[in-house]
């Protein structure tokens, strides 16, 4: 199977525009049109990952963090990426990340962090806004049916389970065609009016290239005037962290923590309450979510990378829980694994044997 193929699925499953700004997610090194034949999944591409594609034949690597996050201005093989990447090229091998997309996702890695904790009624802990756009235009109303019917087609006027979803407005629109230009309705230098409708309808930013060129196609002026801008909607399908709700005593809950997770050593704030209810979590670094978790009645949040004063925003309002970055998102590659083997054929995958976590605890 082509790489191209396999990039495609992924793609579809978590798409890349639903990444953090400073992120980094998609083809790290390699050739689209490379041909797969193993898959190395893991939660960083280190040294002893290549090392092990090599070893088991496999040309591709999933990892969940990128190697390269920021500009790269040199392939220098005294630094450890730099090897990394080096040694790819070196040997064939393609290395593809699945970052802050796959966690920003319903079915993503907080969602998987939630079952491994049996959460029930999850929900968001900070929903995306700006993902849905509203596009406001003008057409003459003879033409209004066939081209909502051509843009609600690919997907505009999609409103949670209802679709062909539209505003309209009757009113005249005036115009003069100049010069040169090419009017569908008028004359040149002749002042015309029209009898026409004002369309508004909702749709994801995805298809928002889709959705200019069913404009540029299909609307019966040579220059149609149209607004796309951005709308205050919280989306149901993509956000950062999860809230939901089991009822459990705060010290079992550490105890499973550190059974589930393989934690050598868990940081809390003050315990407020033992009587656990709710539980919010954020795989990686989740510091920025701590109002979010307060606001969605969270009596713990799980999370890692906490610096010494986010403690404090805590606020005598949650307990807060840092049981480390690796620990948290450990089990990302499991969730890669799972979708990539319901849906790929004819390619040996395989879970890294290798344990990446940078750091090491003194017992």
């Amino acid at each position: 199977m082509k790489l191209s193929k396999i990039i495609e699925s992924l793609e579809k499953w978590a798409p890349p525009i639903y990444q953090e700004h400073y992120d980094n997610s998609g083809l790290m090194v390699g050739d689209q049109d490379a041909i797969i034949s193993g898959c190395i999944i893991s939660l960083d591409c280190t040294e002893k990952i290549v090392d092990e594609a090599i070893k088991k034949k496999c040309n591709l690597i999933v990892s969940h963090h990128p190697i390269i996050f920021g500009g790269i201005k040199s392939v220098d093989t005294s630094h450890w990426a730099g090897r990394v990447i080096t040694k790819a090229i070196q040997n064939n091998i393609n290395i593809y990340s699945i970052h802050t997309n796959l966690d920003n996702i319903k079915d993503g890695v907080n969602n998987k962090i939630s079952k491994i904790l049996k959460l029930k009624n999850l929900q968001f802990l900070k929903p995306k806004e700006g993902f849905s756009k509203k596009l406001e235009l003008y057409i003459p109303e003879k033409d209004k049916n066939e081209f909502l019917n051509k843009i609600y087609e690919v997907g505009a006027g999609h409103i949670g389970k209802y679709k062909e979803c539209s505003f309209q407005h009757k009113g005249n629109g005036t115009f003069v065609p100049q010069k040169d230009s090419n009017p569908s309705l008028g004359s040149i230098n002749k002042k015309e009016e029209v009898e026409e409708i004002k369309i508004e309808l909702f749709f994801d930013f995805k298809v928002i290239d889709k959705v200019v060129d069913i404009i540029n196609k299909f609307h019966p002026y040579d220059e149609p005037n149209y607004f796309i801008s951005d709308s205050q909607v919280k989306s149901k399908d993509v956000g950062s962290g999860m809230v939901g709700e089991r009822q459990i005593i705060f010290k079992k809950l550490l105890s499973e923590l550190k059974e589930k997770f393989g934690c050598k050593s868990i940081k809390h704030t003050k315990i407020i309450d033992e009587k656990i209810n709710k539980i919010a979590v954020c795989g990686g670094s989740g510091s920025f979510l701590v109002n979010d978790a307060i606001r969605k009645g969270a009596d713990v949040f799980i999370t890692s990378d906490f610096k010494y004063h986010d403690f404090f925003e805590a606020n005598n309002k949650i307990i807060l829980v840092d049981i480390g970055h690796y620990e948290s998102e450990q089990f990302t590659k499991d969730l890669i694994f799972e979708f990539l083997n319901k849906n790929l054929i004819n390619i040996a995958l395989h879970l890294t044997d290798e344990n990446t976590n940078p750091i090491k605890y003194f017992k």
